[in-house]
């Protein structure tokens, strides 16, 4: 698309949507290399809020994919992550179906092992499903999970943006006690990560109210056909309706499913390996490897006509970064509006702008005369003018620089006004009319005194 936002972030390609806005592909002109630019499409002051409390998110982990930065452009905001490209476990398992044990347990442990240091923070998920689980693209090599989308997460410690009966979520990954209206806590993510193995082991989503309801009558059911007795073991111990019976941290699942790929049987070498591959595909034309081909391409004609309608200006741009550095390439960012050179007009379009006043004529083109009075100049020597009494406080003191003489502009004068008079009566009918009321006072009071 070529869009600039916030005069860093150029819009690539969309690559995926959600419920809270669209995820694009953006060429990051500052590090120079494509992120996931996630750009928020409602502006209400709730999903606002939301969005604020997801780019807030800073979890440095192998396996946790969280907001790196953001930005906000006039009345749209924007924060970027790391472009992960091999899809989601959705897209795994509509490509192979059901997985192979072994090749589960390594993306259950590196689930838990992103899951544990989310809640290191003190932050509840509440939205693990396979769908923001994505993958990196590795081939045929040891697969690499990312734990992403951190839109309705929360501390523990953070008042609620629902009430306190409605539940947020997908539904099919509730925990039992979430759909009574519980508070968030871990519990009720290691109830959605069983839910997310036991999709990954059968190719299918499972039906998390029938099973709840057969733990609830009959206790632990039996290893389903196909899963290990070993990793069922491990599994129920995530799925129990009881969240004190179920596993308290994803630590101490974790060891748990460590000590059960020990006893699971070896992996059959006549097995289709599963393979992990790019998902997103090429970038379109205009843009490389190494970034846009021409970075420093002028506006389209329509653009260029839309800034000259609003007089080549923007909004203030603000813009945080959570890692800074120095920014490299396209135009500044200094927090205030930008300036933008237009392409050369197309035929039949108005001329663009002449350069700004400030902007000294060159020097082969004669200054055209001022219609209006003259501006006062400094002579030669008083080039560099010290500081005014107004500004002098904040204003770098000139070490070599003379005071100039006070010298009035052309064609003005000055005259020395005239004293204002003080208000009210003049003194001589003041004085008299303030004793004849002492007196008055005084009269008054003695015939109070009298009666």
């Amino acid at each position: 698309m070529g869009e600039v936002f916030a005069g860093r972030y150029e819009l690539v390609d969309p690559v995926g949507r959600g419920g809270a806005g669209a995820v694009w592909r953006a060429w990051d002109r500052r590090r120079r290399r494509y992120v996931a630019a996630k750009v928020l499409q409602q502006s209400d002051a709730h999903t606002l809020l939301r969005f604020v409390r997801e780019q807030a998110l800073r979890i440095d982990h192998p396996h946790v994919l969280a907001p790196a930065s953001w930005a906000a452009d006039d009345d749209q905001v924007l924060f970027t992550m790391d472009l992960v490209s091999g899809g989601s476990l959705a897209h795994l398992i509509g490509d192979y179906g059901p997985l192979p044990p072994r090749f589960v347990c390594t993306l259950l442990d590196q689930l838990l092992a992103g899951l544990a240091a989310v809640h290191a923070e003190g932050v509840v998920h509440r939205d693990i499903k396979p769908a923001n689980i994505l993958l990196e693209a590795t081939g045929s090599g040891r697969p690499h999970l990312r734990l992403s989308d951190f839109g309705i997460s929360m501390r523990k410690d953070e008042p609620r943006l629902t009430e306190t009966n409605y539940v947020v979520g997908t539904p099919g990954y509730f925990a039992p006690e979430q759909m009574m209206g519980a508070e968030p806590d871990f519990p009720a993510d290691l109830f959605a990560v069983g839910l997310v193995a036991l999709y990954l082991l059968e190719g299918s989503k499972p039906d998390a109210r029938a099973l709840v309801q057969y733990f609830a009558a009959h206790g632990t059911p039996g290893a389903p056909q196909g899963i290990p007795e070993p990793l069922w073991q491990v599994l129920a111990g995530l799925l129990q309706p009881d969240p004190q019976n179920r596993f308290r941290t994803a630590t101490g699942a974790r060891k748990a499913l460590a000590s059960a790929v020990d006893l699971l049987p070896e992996q059959d070498p006549d097995e289709e390996p599963v393979e992990v591959f790019d998902q997103i595909g090429p970038l379109p034309p205009g843009f490389a490897e190494q970034g846009p081909e021409n970075p420093a391409r002028p506006p389209s004609p329509e653009t260029s006509a839309s800034l000259r309608r609003e007089g080549v200006q923007q909004q203030d741009v603000r813009q945080s970064d959570a890692h800074g550095g120095t920014q490299q390439g396209g135009p500044q960012q200094t927090g205030q509006s930008q300036e933008f050179t237009p392409g050369p007009p197309a035929s039949g379009q108005a001329p663009p702008l002449p350069a700004p006043a400030t902007v000294p004529p060159l020097p082969q083109q004669p200054p055209t005369p001022p219609t209006a009075a003259p501006a006062y100049v400094l002579p030669s020597q008083y080039e560099q003018t010290p500081p005014t009494p107004a500004t002098t406080p904040y204003t770098a003191p000139y070490p070599n620089a003379a005071v100039p003489p006070q010298v009035p502009l052309r064609g003005t004068s000055f005259v020395a006004s005239a004293p204002r008079p003080r208000p009210g009566p003049p003194a001589k009918v003041a004085v008299p009319v303030l004793l004849v009321a002492l007196v008055c006072f005084a009269v008054g009071f003695w015939a109070l005194t009298q009666t």
